[in-house]
């Protein structure tokens, strides 16, 4: 289907409009080949059930009873995979990341939509009771949220290294019909050494509405507050 060209454009708008349009759909297609090899990764390793602890947020009555849970626990049905996501606070990161927190915000707000395909869970190094103080600020009410502080998941997964430093990572995993548990796939946003951090960015549609406009996003960096 060809562009619609607006009454006023000059041929040059036009001709450049044209071109950015195929680039585009060149690049559509593209993460459809990515996705679908993303999709044909062998097995991955069986790993751990990690343990960790878990309490729904609660806005106006408190904290419900601190649960332990396990990593197989998470799968709430059969032949359903699990999205982690590694949320940077906890040990050395003593303040909640402002990237991670917006992606929360986020996955808050359509965690009833992705919930109809898959299982999702918010893990952090923070303690639970200061997790909840952040999600509570956040009213982040849609989302499981779990602390990992007094286990190895995060080092494991690479979200984490000796000294406590975080990360942000999202981590997929798999449950077989024994009950064990695999990774599948883990992206951090430092895909490399020339991409710092654009390694994440499909998951929020704040960059992509930055990337609209003839501005982008520029040096802007997300915040706790405005």
């Amino acid at each position: 289907m060809r562009q619609t060209n607006l009454a006023g454009e000059s041929a040059d708008y036009a001709s450049a409009r044209e071109e950015l349009r195929a680039a585009e759909i060149e690049l559509m297609r593209h993460r459809e080949r990515v996705a679908d090899l993303r999709r044909r990764l062998p097995s991955g390793p069986v790993v751990a059930d990690y343990v960790f602890e878990e309490g729904p947020v609660d806005l106006h009555a408190g904290d419900a009873p601190v649960r332990t849970v396990r990593l197989s626990e998470l799968f709430t049905r059969p032949e359903r995979d699990l999205v982690v996501y590694h949320l940077m606070y906890g040990k050395q990161q003593t303040q909640p990341c402002p990237m991670c927190t917006m992606w929360i915000d986020g996955f808050n707000g359509i965690a009833h939509h992705v919930a109809q395909n898959v299982d999702l869970a918010i893990v952090a190094a923070a303690d639970l009771p200061t997790l909840r103080a952040h999600a509570r600020d956040r009213q982040w009410t849609n989302l499981r949220l779990l602390s990992a502080a007094a286990g190895t998941f995060k080092y494991d997964l690479g979200s984490e290294d000796a000294e406590g430093n975080q990360d942000s990572t999202v981590s997929v995993f798999t449950r077989d019909s024994d009950g064990s548990v695999r990774h599948f796939y883990s992206v951090h946003p430092r895909m490399s050494e020339d991409i710092d951090q654009r390694g994440i960015d499909l998951l929020s549609p704040v960059w992509h509405l930055l990337d609209l406009t003839p501005r982008g996003r520029g040096d802007w960096f997300a915040e706790l507050g405005y």
